[in-house]
């Protein structure tokens, strides 16, 4: 496999650059327009629009797939108690960031759950939380009165299995988060959580609870764009990624071909696998998630297609990191598409449930997404590696012009709708 230099793939993005907070109005935010050139000795379109004219840049017909993950209040602070004298008084602070489930393991099912559960946490203060020793929250307002629990269990890496107990069987898992989580920002904002970003950090279209980021490419979506790209003849539909903390990880090896991608879950009804199939060649991914969701599909069906008898041999979906690039795929993504529909029927499901650890990078073939709504991300980040597979080296002129047009960067930041070379 060809190295991929991540030094290659920098960019000068200072701390100014950085949207530390959203426009009032979503759909106001600058949108950068980029359209490859038929001719190849002519440049690629670059041009500025805003954010609520983005359907004049998608074909009618088409169909537009965003991600409709929400967001879980996923931090929870703890304190120790001590004892001073004859008093208990609070001790060390202990930040327990929900990752993903691990006991119910599915997300719906945990966030559910009322007897308790358990999840792959980040801690903060570790070694001052000694195995065996819980830490107790009490909640008591005008809906909950209840002592949360949390043991730590197992590490796992740089992470725990970490249980959480209470006492009030009619109270959800998703209701105590809701409670006295915190929404958990991206860290490169480099500010306290504020009470407006439990609205401005979810998309309008957010209803399935489970990622611990947004899948920010949506956040510049209003009811009105969306009735607007539907009045165009524009069809819409949605996957559900729950995106984990990975996203925020950075390269750190000098080859990007080294570095561990984060798995995450994905879920996709066969309705919306009917409606891809029906509408390929004209599809328009809403931000990386919805993207690597989409891609993800495509391996899926190669692997059915492969196996013999998949629904005897307990078959699970899952797309490794570098799947994409260990063959060669002969097969077109109108016949995996059907694979799927077809394994669906056969084993009674109307939602595909899969794992992917997909990287897109230099060098990707892409086989369903055609346009890609997408924010500006990180230097030397995945993010920036997808969308150089996408659109080649003209992501280094896109940027350059995001830089010196004023646009603004990051989770907060402006768009851009790219079309694939």
């Amino acid at each position: 496999m060809e190295p991929i230099f991540i030094k290659d793939y920098n960019y000068p993005l200072t701390d100014e650059r950085i949207a530390k907070y959203p426009l009032k109005q979503r759909d106001r935010s600058k949108l950068l327009v980029y359209k490859p050139s038929a001719d190849s000795c002519q440049p690629s379109e670059i041009r500025e629009d805003t954010f609520c004219n983005v359907g004049n840049y998608i074909a009618p017909e088409s169909l537009l797939i965003y991600n409709n993950t929400r967001v879980i209040q996923a931090r929870l602070e703890f304190h120790k108690q001590r004892t001073e004298g004859e008093e208990m008084v609070q001790g060390s602070r202990i930040e327990v960031f929900c990752l993903e489930p691990l006991e119910p393991h599915d997300y719906q099912l945990s966030l559910g759950s009322t007897t308790g559960c358990t999840w792959k946490c980040m801690v903060g203060n570790a070694k001052k939380w000694h195995a065996g020793m819980p830490l107790e929250l009490k909640i008591k307002n005008e809906k909950l009165k209840i002592a949360l629990k949390a043991y730590k269990e197992e590490q796992m890496g740089n992470t725990y299995a970490v249980r959480f107990a209470w006492d009030d069987e009619s109270v959800s898992f998703a209701e105590i988060l809701d409670a006295v989580g915190e929404l958990p920002i991206p860290p490169y904002l480099n500010r306290k959580t504020e009470e407006s970003d439990k609205t401005t950090y979810q998309t309008v279209y957010s209803r399935i609870k489970g990622s611990v980021a947004a899948p920010t490419a949506g956040l510049h979506f209003t009811q009105e764009v969306l009735d607007d790209l539907r009045a165009r003849g524009i069809e819409t539909d949605e996957v559900t990624l729950h995106v984990g903390a990975g996203t925020f990880l950075p390269v750190k090896t000098a080859d990007a071909n080294e570095h561990t991608m984060h798995t995450e879950i994905i879920a996709v009804p066969r309705e919306t696998i009917q409606h891809i199939l029906n509408k390929l060649g004209r599809i328009v991914a809403v931000g990386t998630t919805s993207m690597r969701t989409l891609e993800s599909l495509y391996f899926i069906g190669c692997q059915l297609r492969r196996v013999d008898s998949p629904f005897s041999l307990g078959y699970s979906p899952k797309v490794g990191q570098f799947e994409p690039y260990e063959r060669e795929y002969t097969t077109s993504a109108a016949e995996s598409l059907q694979a799927i529909l077809q394994y669906l029927d056969a084993t009674r499901q109307q939602t595909l449930h899969a794992e992917t650890q997909i990287m897109i990078k230099p060098g990707y073939r892409f086989r369903i997404v055609d346009q890609l709504i997408t924010n500006f991300h990180q230097p030397q980040s995945t993010l920036l590696l997808l969308v150089s597979a996408f659109v080649g080296e003209d992501w280094r002129r896109i940027y350059d012009y995001a830089l010196s047009h004023d646009f603004r960067f990051l989770s907060y930041g402006d768009s851009s709708i790219l079309t694939r070379i």
